[in-house]
Order: C-alpha cells, then sequence, then structure tokens
C-alpha cells in the first residue's frame, strides 16, 4: 500500500488534549479527566493507520477529535491543509461539507440505525443530504449501487435494522458511511461485535472498497491481529498517549516500548506447547490521577527513576520508528517478554 508518505498529509492531529471534568459529589472539588493528552497523529491520503491499545486509553475520543465530534480542549485538526477545529462553530456551511469528506463507521451497527426506518431510507437520507443534485431515481439507483458494492442483496434495503443479521447491519452501516463519497473514514472498533469468520469478509471489504475508492482510514482497535492484517502504519496508545508509531511490520518485529511488547506478547498463539511469557502486574492507573513521570512505570519491569520524575517525549529511534521511552534503545533487547493481567 503506502510507501512513503507526501509532503502534505490528507488528515493531522497537532498536540490534542481532552478533558473532562468530573466531581464524585455535592462537595467534592472539580477534577479533570484528561481522556487524550498531547495526541499528535497524521495520515497520508490512501494510508491505514492502526490506533491501539487497551479499553479506556482514549482511542475512541481520538477519533471523535479528530472528526470534530468532540472539540479539544487544546490542539488542532487538519484536513488537507486547512485548519478545521472550530469550523463546527464558527463556519456552518464549512462544516457541513466537511462532513462529506469524513465519516465514520461505529462498533454496534444495530445502535447506529433508526429501528423504525429502513435501511434503504436511512442510506437515501444521507445521498439527499450530501448530493444535493441527487432526487428520485437518481438516489434510488444510488441506493442500489451502494448495497452491492459492499456485498448485499439490493432487496435487503427494505428491510428494517432488526430483521437483518450483524454481519448484513455492518456492511450497510459500511454503505452509509460511503453514501457522501468521503475521502477518510475512522473505522471504530468497526469488527469487533463480529465472528472470527465474519469479521475476515468485512476487513477484506474495507481493503476492497480503499483500493477503488482511494479512502484513507483510521483504524481503532484492540485486536492486535486485525490491525496487523489491515494497517500500513501502527500507533499504540496508553492512557491518554501515543507512546509508539512505527510502520506495521517494524512495530510487530521489533517493538521499542514495553507496553508495546506487553500487547504483542497477549496476543494468543494457537501451538499450545509454546510458553507464555510472564504477566505485567497491576491495572491502568486513573487518568483523573496519572502517575508522575512515564504513565506505565507503575507495571513496567524495566523502570528507573527517571521514568518515576520525566514523562518520556516522543523522539524517532530507528527510521521512522517513534517512540515515548526514556530506555527505548537498551529495554527492547534487555528486558524479558511480558504480558498483559488479564490476557
Amino acid at each position: 500500500m503506502q510507501a512513503d508518505a507526501p509532503a502534505r498529509p490528507l488528515v493531522e492531529a497537532r498536540g490534542l488534549v481532552a478533558a473532562f471534568p468530573v466531581a464524585s459529589g455535592l462537595f467534592a472539588r472539580r477534577q479533570d479527566l484528561i481522556a487524550v493528552n498531547d495526541v499528535s497523529l497524521s495520515l497520508a491520503p490512501r494510508e491505514t493507520v492502526g490506533l491501539v491499545g487497551e479499553s479506556g486509553c482514549g482511542k475512541s475520543t481520538t477519533g471523535r477529535l479528530i472528526l470534530n465530534l468532540d472539540r479539544p480542549t487544546r490542539g488542532r485538526v487538519f484536513f488537507d491543509g486547512a485548519d478545521i477545529t472550530d469550523q463546527i462553530t464558527h463556519d456552518r456551511s464549512a462544516w457541513r461539507a466537511l462532513r462529506r469528506d469524513m465519516q465514520i463507521i461505529f462498533q454496534d451497527p444495530f445502535a447506529a440505525f433508526n429501528p423504525r426506518l429502513s435501511i434503504r431510507c436511512q442510506i437515501a437520507q444521507v445521498i439527499k443530504a450530501h448530493r444535493t443534485q441527487a432526487e428520485g431515481g437518481a438516489v434510488h439507483s444510488a441506493v442500489e449501487r451502494l448495497l452491492a458494492d459492499v456485498g448485499l442483496n439490493p432487496r435487503l434495503g427494505d428491510r428494517y435494522p432488526h430483521q437483518l443479521s450483524g454481519g448484513q447491519l455492518q456492511r450497510a452501516l459500511i454503505a452509509r458511511a460511503l453514501a457522501p463519497e468521503p475521502r477518510f473514514i475512522v473505522c471504530d472498533e468497526a469488527v469487533s461485535a463480529l465472528d472470527v469468520s465474519v469479521q475476515a469478509q468485512i476487513i477484506n471489504l474495507l481493503k476492497r472498497l480503499q483500493r477503488e475508492r482511494g479512502l484513507t482510514y483510521l483504524f481503532i482497535s484492540h485486536n492486535l491481529s486485525v490491525v496487523k492484517h489491515m494497517s500500513d502504519r501502527v500507533a499504540v496508545m496508553y492512557l491518554g498517549r501515543i507512546v509508539e508509531q512505527a510502520p506495521r511490520r517494524r512495530l510487530f518485529t521489533a517493538p521499542k516500548h514495553p507496553y508495546t511488547r506487553a500487547l504483542i506478547a497477549a496476543v494468543p498463539h494457537p501451538d499450545p506447547r509454546r510458553s507464555r511469557a510472564p504477566i505485567v502486574g497491576g491495572d491502568p492507573p486513573s487518568p483523573i490521577n496519572p502517575p508522575s513521570g512515564c504513565a506505565f512505570h507503575p507495571r513496567c519491569p524495566s523502570a528507573t527513576m527517571v521514568c518515576r520524575t520525566q514523562t518520556p517525549q516522543m523522539r524517532r529511534v530507528d527510521g521512522r520508528h517513534d517512540v515515548a521511552c526514556h530506555h527505548a534503545e537498551t529495554t527492547a533487547e534487555a528486558s524479558p517478554l511480558i504480558r498483559l493481567a488479564g490476557t
């Protein structure tokens, strides 16, 4: 797929921060939950970037910030070189045009559709909203083509969401996301609710649509096997921060951050005779009260005093391999392979 990124990425996030106020009682002191903390990410045209990490690490919030569905506390988002961070409030017409170019495929297709309207009606609504010249027979033909393009019999368009299987409904959701003819799609756990065999079908469908339509994907998932098959580059998140970014092959063969190494070690292996790596103790810290220094240091077997006191900055260590770890050059070879608790 994508070999070398062009000078200007299609989508770029710079220093995104998302803080949500929380309070535990009537007289409790207000605190901020930092869901996303200084996240920078870029996607080249026709590229798939996988975003992985444990549940609650901020993956989905990052996708919503990039799509302008949530406003960042700080940071900027650029699409095709233009700053789109404030378009939703300052320029409604530009924001509406932006919706044509940026779409999302949700995790739960049953919750994403209106149960009272047919699939055909809901896809047609999107076409009418974004393709102003389309009406009547043109809309009907466009819906038929979209359903056929995602592998559905067009006659299924007359059914309601509860009358389709999970795999069929996910295909219909993809068809609805394609209706405005977007250039960029956030796939937010788009296959996690499906059976393994259906997952493979949907992944192959997404890859085919990318080739045919020139799409760019941000592929959010906690399933490393799926991400490995789908992505060109992979970014790893931990407690709201991206701790490692690299091309897919490089990240899976030579991970530099101990958290990434733990995630990869946790992937199940079909050979029962293969010994499993020892487990990392503890749970992820609270984003309301994160630890000082490196957020992973309470669980990291290679942590030193500098890890406890200084937050590591993202730096390039090997070609296109970026990592936020004080000891990336030494721990990758010296420390034992570990895996996360509960895997």
